[in-house]
């Protein structure tokens, strides 16, 4: 390793000064043609063609035997290891060979192992091939199923052939000029594709070496063809482009480099893709750790990239700067932080590992981040196995860290990401604790991946979904539908919908994305002893005439408030969408949605509204609660959990206990146009209210205001709930009596005697 890895400060400093484009240099290695076995070893490093003597001496054999050495010491495990480690493989996952026999079966069943890689083609049926089937052939992760089915049928050399026959034919799709281009939308040597066929290859390669019908010469073939790629991957990156396609790309361009730093070029792939790389962690996983597309999907895809890289800098010794590791390392740490009490995640935009589900697991994310930190914080959401797919890229030693997890769990409670745009009001962390996620972010690069749901609200309480997000899949029919607001716990304006200029992308897999969304805005986040305000608006509905924004509170620990403001000079119908499967109680001021257990939420209008209608589609269902032909109106509206039948809200009373909490039966005197209020003890929450008394003690506010106000022990607390700053004047204290309220923030007085 004598000129390659430089320590990768070395990169990052010039992440310090990038601007957006990479010089690179002339390679030797063509990215054009495939090099010729017999003269592979005149592209080795002087170094290592003297330490195998003369480049026309270096046979076959000799340089096969060579790699199969530097691999079983480079790979992220030894493949002399692949038989007894595929036995616990099926130990450990019973499971997993019917998934890898159908998928293999599947890819066997519609290409041939000579198969075509421009379309128009068709499968061996004669119906034709899309794009959509045409790019996941191209990352060939179905190849490594059938890596495995060769294994499962006791060696049969079919199944190595195809994978060896279908290798050559991208090589002589190549040669022929004759494959899909970036140009054409489905290019099979784009970032992605081409990173994650490399990807699977490299673990296709590692499997196969101990075989004897992958001969030297095979084997020589497959590094030939990977340095092809490599070298593509470098002509086609210098520029730094946006997402997760080049991540992925740079990833296994930094593979590649260190797996077979043995050759000329791989010092120019290892810097440039280590520049790119650390541009991506720089300018891509935001400040507050969560990666740029605001999803779970692409945020655990992303740490992938970067551990493939940094498990292998790992077995090779290479020293990992800090800012690599503290940046990886805050990837697993916002998983953490995103949980809901039960361990899974919320559903963010584009997450599509399980179409129309309503969590996300990301156990097996945090199990990988426990093995490479050893944070017993990670620990407690944990496995005690990896995921399938990860088995193969882990350790002997850290497998066997499996055995015996340290688990601590977490302390914190309410948080934020105020770059990305996700702010958590947490109870705790007992399985029925409760949880609401208020979603505010748009990246102002990349947002194909977001979706219509500006101030969407989710929730979870006793250990339920109770207003759930859903995943989506592109190559699904309505995918522009599930990536808008109908199916999101958001506010309406008469037909608007957010998203807006729905676009599919060129290559028509499927994909889909928004050219117009609102732009958010946060006015206020605060997380204090008695309750979390969340404040924000987006101009989605300007184009209208119409400013909305929207007021989140969590009364701890007990229930949530969520307020719609809507102003216009002309009169709309406004709405609220709520996801779930509700009955309408008293419809249409009060639904409930129950579970299995005897669980359930309701939603209860403290303002009365007109009307509310239920619909759904794919299993799904909502409500739309509606106020008609108003100019201006505030939704006040209860998101009340409730653990059994005696808790919820009693629908046969006129005015209900909340937890305690009265409405409108407030023993202060209130001024306001129709204010409403809500009293537990020395706590009260007061909406439009100009005035409030009681004995000896007035506020007075500017304008009417949304306050919180605890008395208690001679000491006033007031928080503002409002949507702007106001002055507020305070009769009988000991302090100043007059302040400036700012959205969100508390003030603490003492009263006189």
């Amino acid at each position: 390793m004598t000129h390659l890895f430089q320590h990768i400060t070395k990169s990052f400093l010039v992440v310090l000064c990038f601007v957006g484009f990479l010089k690179t240099y002339a390679q030797t290695i063509p990215s054009n043609q495939i090099i010729e076995i017999n003269k592979l070893a005149s592209f080795l490093k002087s170094d290592v063609q003297e330490s195998l003597g003369e480049t026309p001496s270096i046979s076959n054999a000799q340089l096969a035997n060579y790699f199969r050495e530097k691999f079983s010491e480079r790979y992220f495990y030894d493949w002399r290891n692949f038989d007894a480690r595929f036995k616990s493989y099926n130990t450990i996952y019973p499971e997993a060979e019917s998934g890898h026999t159908e998928r293999a079966l599947e890819h066997l069943s519609k290409f041939t192992d000579s198969t075509n890689w421009k379309l128009p083609f068709n499968y061996q049926n004669g119906d034709p091939v899309n794009a959509y089937a045409l790019r996941h052939l191209a990352r060939q992760h179905k190849m490594v199923d059938i890596a495995f089915y060769y294994n499962y049928q006791n060696k049969k050399p079919e199944y190595l052939n195809y994978f060896k026959n279908q290798l050559k034919s991208l090589n002589a799709a190549l040669l022929a000029d004759d494959y899909e281009t970036i140009e054409d939308g489905n290019g099979v040597y784009e970032a992605f594709r081409s990173g994650y066929r490399i990807l699977n290859w490299l673990q296709i390669h590692n499997m196969f070496l101990g075989e004897n019908g992958y001969s030297d010469e095979d084997q020589l073939l497959t590094i030939a063809t990977l340095l092809q790629h490599a070298s593509s991957l470098y002509e086609t990156n210098a520029e730094f482009v946006p997402g997760n396609h080049q991540t992925r790309g740079m990833s296994a361009l930094a593979m590649l480099s260190i797996l077979f730093q043995d050759f000329k070029d791989s010092d120019k792939w290892y810097e440039l893709a280590m520049n790119q790389l650390g541009a991506h962690l720089d300018k891509e996983i935001n400040d507050d750790g969560f990666q740029f597309e605001r999803t779970v999907h692409y945020h655990i895809s992303d740490i992938d990239n970067y551990y493939y890289v940094y498990q292998l800098a790992k077995n090779s010794h290479l020293k990992v700067d800090d800012f690599w590791e503290s940046k990886l390392k805050s990837l697993f740490t916002t998983l953490t932080k995103i949980a809901y009490p039960d361990k899974s995640a919320p559903v963010f935009s584009d997450d599509t590992d399980t179409p129309w589900g309503e969590k996300n697991d990301i156990s097996g994310a945090l199990t990988l981040g426990y093995l490479l930190f050893e944070n017993s914080e990670m620990g407690y959401f944990a496995n005690s196995y990896v995921d399938t797919n990860m088995f193969w890229y882990v350790s002997d030693s850290q497998l066997n860290m499996l055995n015996n997890i340290e688990s601590t769990t977490p302390v914190f409670k309410s948080v934020t990401f105020p770059t990305t745009g996700y702010y958590i009001m947490r109870e705790g962390w007992k399985p029925k604790d409760k949880m609401m996620i208020i979603s505010n972010g748009l990246d102002k690069e990349k947002p194909d991946h977001q979706h219509g749901d500006m101030l969407g609200v989710q929730a979870m309480a006793n250990g339920q979904v109770i207003l759930p997000n859903y995943q989506v899949r592109y190559s699904l029919k309505d995918l522009e539908f599930f990536k808008n607001s109908m199916v999101k716990n958001v506010a309406l304006v008469d037909n608007e919908l957010q998203g807006k200029e729905y676009t599919s992308n060129q290559g028509g897999s499927g994909f889909g994305k928004f050219k117009v969304l609102p732009q958010p805005k946060t006015m206020a986040w605060n997380s204090t002893e008695n309750l979390d305000v969340y404040i924000g608006s987006h101009n989605g509905f300007e184009n209208i005439g119409v400013n909305y924004n929207r007021q989140v509170i969590y009364l701890k620990d007990d229930f949530w408030i969520v307020k719609d403001n809507f102003k216009s000079d002309k009169p709309h119908t406004y709405k609220q969408i709520w996801q779930g499967h509700y009955t309408l109680e008293e419809a249409p001021n009060l639904l409930r949605s129950t579970f299995n257990d005897g669980s359930g939420s309701d939603i209860y209008q403290l303002v009365a509204i007109d009307s509310v209608s239920t619909s759904g589609t794919r299993g799904k269902e909502w409500a739309v609660a509606s106020k008609n032909n108003k100019s201006n109106f505030n939704f006040i509206t209860v998101i009340f959990p409730f653990g059994k039948y005696d808790d919820r809200i009693d629908e046969e009373k006129n005015n209900p206990d909340l937890k305690g909490w009265q409405v409108n039966h407030s023993k202060w005197k209130i001024n306001g146009t129709q204010p409403t209020s809500l009293t537990k003890e020395n706590h009260s929450v007061f909406f439009s209210v100009k005035t409030l008394e009681l004995n000896k003690l007035k506020m007075t506010f500017s304008e009417e205001v949304d306050v919180f106000v605890k008395l208690e022990n001679n000491k006033l607390t007031i928080q503002s709930l409002n949507t702007k700053t106001i002055q507020l004047a305070v009769n009988g204290v000991k302090e100043n009596e007059k302040a400036t309220l700012a959205p969100g923030k508390e003030l603490n007085f003492t009263l006189k005697p």
